[in-house]
């Protein structure tokens, strides 16, 4: 039986949240209840997105849940720029990763949608 966890989407989103994680960790303390928990949690939203879609009855509200994933990404990319503005991080790489995981997820509702039709 096929899970969310099969789905790469799925595991390259608990991949992004793993470098979140390792980002904000060298955040200054003062960021804890600040830009810190605003990334980590945008960041466990994108994964858990497409989780709960996944687990959904029907198609039309798993790429709902999907698009709120995607949202979450654009969230977090947001975030990430504020973090680099503030000199929090230097990490280019998290755009990286951000964008393959936004080009995943488009291919992934593009494919989706077919299934619907």
């Amino acid at each position: 039986m096929t899970t969310h966890k099969d789905l790469q989407i799925w595991q390259s989103g608990i991949e992004l949240v793993e470098k979140v994680y390792r980002i904000t960790s060298k955040f200054p303390a003062s960021e804890m209840y600040g830009l810190t928990s605003q990334m980590r949690r945008a960041s466990v939203s994108v994964p858990s997105n497409i989780a709960e879609g996944a687990a959904r009855q029907g198609e039309k509200e798993f790429i709902q849940f999907l698009y709120i994933a995607l949202g979450s990404l654009s969230e977090l990319e947001t975030q990430c720029m504020i973090a680099q503005r503030l000199e929090y991080t230097q990490d280019d790489s998290i755009f990286e990763d951000i964008e393959a995981q936004r080009r995943k997820m488009l291919n992934f509702i593009k494919f989706r949608k077919k299934v619907v039709r």
